[in-house]
């Protein structure tokens, strides 16, 4: 514990906003299309894209994420890092998340946050934050992984035609 926050914890809150007027509907079916920032000593920190290899973490003022709509805030827990502490971890894991590796399915705002979360409450943020993305990437391993196994069983038909004739 660091001696310039007197022993006090934090709480680490996860500010979620809608990318889609849609997610009016789905937000009752588990799913939606969100953007998430991680609020902690009273600033957000969130991920985005851009063209440069230079970082894609940003921080703006909690629950006021331009282009987004504020839905909610989740209560994730509490650390008792310091104000230092926490924007020395923040810029070191900043090297993580460049603006050109953003990814929709792979590496998006909701996998920083979780991973910020992570590291300071050893839990992850709620599953339905991320779960189109996961179901995105399911799909598509799904896709990927069958052409591979039907190329293979058609090979193995092949063969066995082969060894019979």
């Amino acid at each position: 514990m660091d001696a310039g926050n007197d022993g006090a914890t934090t709480p680490v809150l996860l500010n979620v906003y809608d990318l889609t007027p849609v997610n009016d509907y789905l937000y009752w079916l588990g799913f939606g299309v969100f953007h998430s920032g991680i609020e902690v000593h009273g600033m957000e920190y969130g991920f985005g894209a851009h063209d440069f290899s230079s970082s894609g973490v940003f921080e703006v003022e909690s629950k006021c994420c331009p282009g987004f709509v504020y839905r909610k805030t989740v209560s994730l827990g509490t650390t008792d890092m310091s104000r230092e502490d926490f924007r020395s971890f923040i810029e070191r894991l900043a090297g993580k998340y460049h603006g050109n590796t953003y990814n929709l399915i792979a590496k998006n705002c909701n996998h920083f946050t979780d991973d910020v979360c992570r590291n300071l409450t050893g839990k992850p943020i709620p599953g339905w934050v991320n779960r189109l993305a996961r179901a995105q990437f399911l799909t598509v391993y799904y896709q990927k992984a069958s052409k591979f196994l039907l190329l293979d069983v058609s090979q193995l038909f092949v063969q066995l035609l082969v060894c019979i004739f």
